[in-house]
């Protein structure tokens, strides 16, 4: 079947520079060597932290630096440096 139209090349996106596209390379390349969160959705955890207290629970969320845990208190969201597999 023939097509009646032709793509427009100019909507498909703007072009970006040689450094634009090396800084989108290095960015990437950096947060693949960035910290990560050890934990996983379901883990038993006990999170310590000053302002919010010792608490435990299951993690129900988390990101690549901080875990949202589940208590009975509701969940808190803590920084995967203060969190602790339960022994």
């Amino acid at each position: 079947m023939a097509k009646d139209y032709m793509h427009d090349l100019s909507g498909m996106g703007r072009p970006i520079s040689l450094g634009a596209a090396l800084a989108g390379a290095l960015g990437r390349t950096l947060t693949v060597f960035s910290t990560r969160c050890p934990y996983r959705v379901g883990d038993t955890v006990i999170g310590d932290d000053p302002f919010s207290g010792r608490r435990e629970g299951v993690v129900v969320w988390q990101d690549r630096r901080s875990v949202g845990v589940k208590t009975a208190h509701g969940v808190f969201f803590y920084d995967h440096r203060l969190v602790k597999p339960l022994e």
